[in-house]
């Protein structure tokens, strides 16, 4: 979010601040009551196994550019 707030209007967030801008704007996480009929258990295990670690271990610069 925050890169795509950098690209749209120029200004820059950290996580924290686009999570405050977000919540003063009425927003919140959506987290569904059930989960999709049609997902794939054994490639979202494949997935974490195989990108979440990458992602996991960056360092937090969401919001820099």
């Amino acid at each position: 979010m925050a890169e795509l707030i950098h690209l749209l209007f120029g200004y820059r967030y950290t996580p924290r601040g686009v999570s405050y801008l977000l919540h003063r704007l009425g927003w919140s996480p959506q987290v569904p009551a059930h989960p999709a009929v049609e997902r794939d258990e054994q490639a979202v295990a494949r997935w974490r196994e195989e990108q979440w670690s990458r992602v996991r271990g960056r360092p937090n610069s969401w919001a820099r550019g």
